[in-house]
This record gives C-alpha cells, structure tokens and sequence, in this order.
C-alpha cells in the first residue's frame, strides 16, 4: 500500500500539496492592512449616515447605513479570521488551524444582510402606509456623495482578494451593495430636490433591499456547502472519477471524497485498487497527476492490492 505526506507546495509518494501552511498564512498577512483600512473608512461614515437619516427622517439613508453596519462587522470579522489564520496557533487537536474561521464570518455576514433587508422592507410598507415623510433631497446627495468615494476606495482595496476569501468577498459584496445603495440614494435626492416627491426615498431603499437579499442568500449557501463538506462546484467528480479509473493498471476506485477547508484550499482522499505489485509507484504517480489537473494538489492517495478486502472495510457511519 502507498500513502505518505509531502510539504512545501510539492508532493512525495502518496500525499500532495498545493498551497501549504505557509503560503496561506502569507495570503492572509497580505489581506490585512486593505481590511483594516475598510473598517476604518466604512466605520466613519456609517456614523455620519445613521446620524444624517435620522436627523432628515431618509428611509434611503437609515436602509445604506444598516448595510453599512453590515460591512463594518463584516470587515471586522473578516479582519479578525485573517488575523486568526495568520497567527493562530495549529496544534495537534487543531491540525488545520483556524483557516474556516472565515466562512464562519461569511455566514454571520449573510445573516445580518437578511435581517438588515427585512427590516427595510418592512419599514418602507410601514411608511407607505402612514405617508412618506418631506426629506432634504440636498443633504441626501452630499452624503450620499461622500458615501460613494468612501465604497468605491474601499471596493479599490478589496478587489484583488475577494476571490481568494470568502470572507473577503461577502464583505467587497456588501460594499459594492452599499456603492450601489449610495447611487440610489443619489438619484433619490436628486429626484426630491427637483420634483418634490418623497416616495424616491421609500423606493430607493426597497431597491436597495430586493438588491441585497438575493445576494446575501447566496453567500450564505456557499459558506454552507463548505461547512457541510460539499465537493467544490468546479471539481466535476464523475470525470474525476472516470479519470481514476482510466489509470493503467487501476482495477476500482474507492473512498473518494472531495471537499474544501476554506476558499482555494481544495483536498482530496482516495483508494485505488491495482492487481499489478510491481507498479505501485507509477500508479500513484500517475493518480496524483490526474488529481493535480483537476486542481486537488493536496491529496492523500491509498493504493490498494486488488482483491483485498481487509484494507478498506465496510464504514458503519
């Protein structure tokens, strides 16, 4: 039988590596100082927006600052799994270290998109029905101004990262969503300043929200399926499959699991069978090959003696 570890972004025998320890750490540290910058920017202009929609009585205003709450949780935490992935400690009860703190925080962060959406479109058809209350279209377009400079240096900073964590993207998400929400706002108070009519504001922050959910949902699932150990969507296991078993050699192919620890760190484990002894090397050589083009370079690779039914005994769970 053949299984063993390798390190260092390469492979011995019957383990492989992609992006090691170190590598992902290194990610992490570079990702840092963008959302540390974030949280600040977002932070300061949030309280000037709360403090501003509550003083002008702006749907459109409380609705983008809420979303903007958002960020600043989400950039925090983010922020605070980042720092965990780059200092936290990996132990022997903790072998993988703290590398999924970020899809923890993906899905607090979708969470509190929902509710934040809800709680608008409950508060738009409240307004609806007891009249949409005069705002000051002038004070709308200053903030939402400031508040649109302020998302789009922030989106600036997160961009590079934000398909390499998924932390990341729900927070460059929820920005863009609040670059969007500034833009309404804009219009809104444009369209309040010109014609006088209050409801701009009630269905700018319904748009904002109808826009938002959706999404949210969305991150939401895709933090779930790596929580739940589900193959990554572009590892196609069937063809992985039929790959396998295409190897020379290769009698039948079992135990293949395939799953990912966070964004970009895939793995893989599989047993191969094979009735030629004499060729265990080339065998795991040549199914490490094949798991490396369907981008599983870390994986633990088992070559079994064909006809051994000792080796991979019926699972009781």
């Amino acid at each position: 039988m053949g299984e063993s570890h390798g390190h260092d972004g390469h492979s011995h025998d019957g383990h492989s590596h992609g992006p090691t320890a170190a590598d992902l750490a290194a990610g992490a540290q570079r990702r840092i100082w963008p959302m540390a910058v974030a949280v600040g920017l977002i932070g300061a202009y949030f309280v000037v927006e709360l403090v501003t929609g509550f003083a002008i009585d702006s749907l459109a205003l409380i609705a983008d600052a809420g979303h903007m709450l958002t960020d600043v949780v989400a950039l925090a935490m983010g922020l605070s799994a980042l720092l965990l992935a780059r200092h936290g400690r990996v132990t022997d009860g903790r072998s993988f270290g703290w590398y999924r703190a970020e899809v923890f925080t993906a899905v607090v962060n979708a969470v509190l998109l929902i509710v934040v959406g809800v709680f608008i479109l409950y508060e738009a058809v409240e307004r609806l029905r007891d009249g949409a209350p005069d705002g000051s279209g002038g004070t709308m377009i200053v903030v939402a101004l400031i508040g649109l400079l302020v998302n789009l240096v922030v989106m600036l900073l997160l961009r590079s990262d934000a398909q390499g964590s998924i932390a990341v993207r729900g927070a460059y998400m929820e920005v863009l969503a609040d670059a969007l929400g500034s833009v309404g706002v804009l219009i809104a108070g444009v369209v309040m300043m010109t014609t006088g009519w209050p409801y701009a504001d009630i269905i700018v922050a319904v748009a904002i929200a109808l826009w938002v959910v959706p999404r949210a949902i969305r991150l939401a699932l895709d933090a779930l399926k790596i929580l739940n150990q589900q193959a990554p969507d572009h590892v196609d296991l069937t063809e992985l499959r039929g790959d396998l078993e295409s190897v020379p050699g290769v009698t039948d192919v079992h135990d293949l699991h395939v799953w990912s620890l966070t964004t970009g760190m895939d793995v893989a484990t599989v047993h191969v069978a094979t009735d030629e002894p004499d060729e265990y090397a080339r065998v795991l050589a040549d199914t490490r090959q094949i798991l490396t083009e369907h981008g599983l370079a870390h994986a633990t690779v088992q070559v079994d003696p064909a006809g051994d039914g000792k080796c991979c005994e019926p699972l009781t769970w």
